[in-house]
């Protein structure tokens, strides 16, 4: 028999142990809660950092590793996770991460002191590398039906795109109404409910032919990894001129330079190259990491705008994002279910860049009386409707028409950039907006007028900068994606269902 009968029959054999199409979408709700867990931790925490440091007593300095800690055990590890759940299945995988993540979340919130609460979020982001790559390859090969598909992807772009809004709602409420501390407990109910769900509804998934663990691939990435989001947070407290930050990143750099030569030579891959070099694959991922950067000029920015210029409070705050969110899911659902499947991700995702940049200059122009109705909102839903046309048609086509053997790695490799583009967009941003308000307050008297002003100048110089990124995004994703429809391949692997 040929090899592409062999392959026929093996679609139709798997079509034929298909799940019902309920069980499929209670799979969905299952991992759209576990992402919203992880997602939401990206900002929750935020919002309770200042609660936190009064109550355990740690310095300014330290404060950032609270939120470091995590990104750096979260993004270097994301790749291992991935393989993990290719060698040893995805719904195995998915639980012990799910698991460990609330057990993670609960040392850290009954942490006494600054180094339990530093551990407990290092551990969070190490079971977060499990659970995130585990989740969106399931989703990849449980959805492969071209409209069912367009709508799961849509649902869960959504939810990573708004995550990070739902989450400073919800730290302020929490914090506003009962402390810091429940900022971590809260996901103990998330796992609660995403662990019953998985045991339920998800289904095995482990080969009969794993392939051995690239070890010194691991190694080589992990390192890398973890050297950039390092140097790049170092950036924050040291200048750039220092080891601290430039020895991380060219050591960074230099790993990931090997690792990619050692992947062209090794037996089995970590990061099977085949994996990069789909034009359409290739942009989403450049385009994934580069929206993970701009954006949280909204989110960290904006937030310091609302709270230490208009004087909102944690859960006016949160409020106030809503209606990006908003925003975000209806243009994310626009975006899979009507145009993708049209006119393709050629003008989708350049045209959600243009309005994201568009968003971030308008946001230059706040001031310190701007009302929010006039001045923040139109922006915001701008921004809202530009993510919803990125995320989901970037996260979609980073997994399409993927070997389902590459399905862990390759959804590893779209939280990894994410990870990445918001580590460097953070401390990046962070840099520039400090030196911007030192450089305008020098030769100024510090009275209260130069000070806000100061602050609202580093804003806007952060703003700038987002802009930039996304125009940079809007450039390369013109130029590397593929004109026309997504093609469909009739005779591809069809679902390994859950």
């Amino acid at each position: 028999m040929s090899q592409t009968a062999l392959t026929r029959a093996s679609a139709a054999a798997d079509r034929a142990q298909q799940a019902p199409g309920g069980r499929r979408w209670w799979a969905l709700a299952v991992i759209a809660l576990a992402q919203l867990m992880v997602v939401l931790d990206g900002t929750i925490v935020n919002i309770a950092l200042p609660s936190a440091q009064q109550d355990l007593g740690f310095s300014n300095a330290d404060r950032q590793w609270v939120v470091t800690a995590y990104a750096l055990a979260f993004g270097s590890l994301l790749l291992l996770g991935g393989r993990l759940a290719d060698l040893f299945g995805r719904k195995a995988v998915f639980l012990v991460g799910v698991g460990g993540f609330a057990a993670a979340s609960a040392l850290a919130g009954s942490a006494g002191d600054f180094s339990v609460l530093v551990t407990g979020r290092a551990l969070q982001g190490l079971f977060g590398a499990l659970l995130a790559p585990a989740a969106l390859s399931i989703l990849n090969t449980t959805f492969t039906d071209a409209k069912e598909r367009a709508k799961a992807f849509g649902i869960y772009g959504a939810i990573a795109g708004a995550g990070g809004g739902i989450g400073l709602l919800l730290g302020g409420l929490l914090t506003e109404h009962l402390n810091w501390r429940w900022t971590l407990f809260v996901n103990l109910f998330f796992a609660a409910l995403a662990l019953a769900g998985g045991v339920t509804f998800l289904r095995n998934g482990a080969r009969a032919d794993r392939p051995k663990l690239d070890l010194p691939g691991t190694v080589l990435v992990s390192a890398g990894l973890f050297g950039l989001v390092y140097g790049f947070s170092n950036a924050e407290s040291h200048s750039w001129g220092s080891p601290q930050t430039w020895g991380f990143l060219a050591a960074g750099g230099l790993l990931l330079a090997v690792f990619t030569w050692w992947q062209t030579r090794a037996t089995h891959p970590l990061l099977p190259l085949r994996v990069l070099t789909d034009r359409n694959r290739g942009a989403s991922f450049l385009a994934s990491g580069i929206t993970s950067a701009g954006m949280f000029g909204v989110f960290l920015f904006l937030t310091y705008y609302l709270q230490e210029t208009l004087h909102y409070s944690p859960v006016q705050t949160g409020l106030g994002f809503l209606p990006m969110i908003g925003a975000l899911m209806v243009s994310a659902q626009l975006a899979t279910l009507v145009l993708l499947p049209r006119i393709g991700p050629k003008p989708l995702v350049p045209f959600g860049m243009a309005l994201a940049a568009i968003a971030m200059v308008w946001f230059t122009g706040l001031g310190l009386h701007s009302s929010y109705a006039s001045a923040v909102l139109p922006p915001l839903v701008l921004m809202g409707l530009g993510l919803g046309l990125i995320m989901p048609t970037a996260m979609s086509l980073a997994t399409d028409r993927i070997d389902e053997r590459d399905a862990g790695v390759a959804s590893a490799a779209v939280n990894t950039t994410q990870q990445i583009g918001g580590s460097i967009g953070t401390a990046l941003l962070n840099t520039l907006a400090t030196s911007a308000g030192t450089s305008y307050m020098a030769g100024r008297m510090p009275t209260p007028v130069n000070l806000a002003d100061a602050q609202l100048h580093s804003y806007a110089t952060a703003y700038w900068w987002s802009a930039g990124f996304f125009a940079a995004g809007l450039v390369l994703s013109a130029v590397l994606y593929r004109r026309g429809k997504v093609a469909q391949d009739a005779n591809a692997p069809a679902a390994v269902h859950m």
